[in-house]
């Protein structure tokens, strides 16, 4: 059984920092096994410290912001009276107005893998708020619910945005203690970095075997299954084609009007990939892309985890949707997680959209649902 050091912060919280005042980035997974939320534990008296501020990423401290790329404001706690400062707003760092009077910053998110997954560049810019305050960064490790394995185009620099600030691989590997230690040895040189480690941890555990309960980290996060899909099929926000936002099985599931879902499974069962079924079906999103529309496409089964490469798999139904449907599919025009001149489907990718998909292709300001 993994023991998280949100469990056991009060014997873990460095001495120095005895009476601190401090800050805590938190979201609705920042849970103790036992469910209870990581801001109940750290608001309690017998605390070694003084929870003053709270802080929130995409889609909210609560989660409630359901659909992409939706901003939400900052406010009070309803039952703590403490501010819970959004950076999903007009900011993703935390300014040195919201740091005002915090001795120390702690994050206890969960991360999913994937370096589109914003949650890591959150911690990235808390690390930069920090190394500017001179104020310690402590991070509670979680583990990485998809594991070690490591695949995907490392991002180059110079397509930097919020769903990649830092060169990493796709799906990375590393837990978010180990991306934070990363980040200082490459980037804040300066940050006085506490990773706080899990007892009972190693890289190749599976979450099943962890103890841990899955919470959604995000509303469209529902499930572990969704996790493992999400490094390549997150690729589709970068399209017209529907991720399936609006259903019970979002990235799990993916189509669009247009596609013949019984074509395209023929044509992925000929492309053998390994660990994984195509399953034809039909769906209405209810929200997002062609909302209330009828869609066909399919829902991917992985039978072999371990097999399946999530990257690839995508990589591979993008590249069949552009050869069956060349008059349907399009790329997703700008603007996208606040990059208003590069494609989508390139900082997604990290790199120019011609190193995995050449040749001409259609550009769509937006996704008309009535289409």
């Amino acid at each position: 059984m993994v023991k998280l050091p949100i469990e056991k912060i009060e014997k873990l919280w460095p001495k120095e920092l005895r009476g601190a005042r401090i800050g805590a980035v938190l979201h609705p997974a920042s849970v103790l096994p036992n469910l209870a939320h990581a801001s109940e534990l750290l608001s309690q008296a017998s605390m070694p410290f003084k929870l003053a501020a709270l802080f929130g990423p995409q889609h909210g401290f609560l989660g409630h912001t359901q659909d992409n790329m939706i901003e939400w404001k900052s406010e009070n706690h309803h039952t703590l009276g403490i501010p819970v400062y959004s950076l999903y707003s007009e900011t993703r760092e935390p300014t040195p107005s919201m740091l005002q009077g915090l001795d120390a910053l702690l994050v206890d998110l969960q991360d999913v893998g994937a370096r589109y997954y914003t949650f890591i560049w959150t911690l990235y810019l808390c690390a930069q708020a920090c190394e500017k305050k001179g104020i310690p960064l402590i991070v509670c490790d979680r583990p990485n619910p998809i594991g070690s394995t490591v695949e995907g185009p490392v991002l180059q620099i110079e397509y930097k945005s919020f769903v990649g600030l830092h060169p990493i691989p796709v799906r990375h590997g590393l837990t978010i203690g180990q991306l934070a230690q990363q980040f200082k040895k490459e980037v804040f040189t300066q940050l006085d970095l506490i990773v706080l480690e899990m007892d009972n941890w190693h890289p190749e555990i599976e979450w099943e075997s962890t103890g841990l309960p899955w919470v959604l980290p995000s509303p469209n996060m529902p499930t572990l299954e969704t996790a493992l899909v999400y490094p390549g099929q997150c690729l589709l926000e970068g399209t017209n084609v529907s991720e399936g936002r609006g259903t019970t099985r979002p990235f799990e599931i993916f189509g669009a009007p247009w596609i013949d879902a019984l074509e395209l499974a023929a044509e992925l069962k000929k492309a053998d990939l390994p660990g994984v079924f195509f399953r034809p079906l039909a769906f209405e999103p209810t929200f997002h892309k062609y909302r209330q529309k009828l869609c066909q496409g399919l829902q991917i089964h992985v039978r072999d985890k371990n097999a399946f490469k999530p990257f690839a798999t995508t990589v591979t139904i993008l590249s069949l949707l552009r050869q069956l449907y060349p008059k349907f599919f399009a790329w997703k025009a700008p603007p996208y997680e606040y990059e208003h001149i590069k494609l989508p489907i390139e900082i997604l990718l990290g790199g120019p959209v011609d190193t995995y998909f050449p040749g001409p292709a259609s550009l769509v300001e937006s996704i008309d649902p009535t289409r």
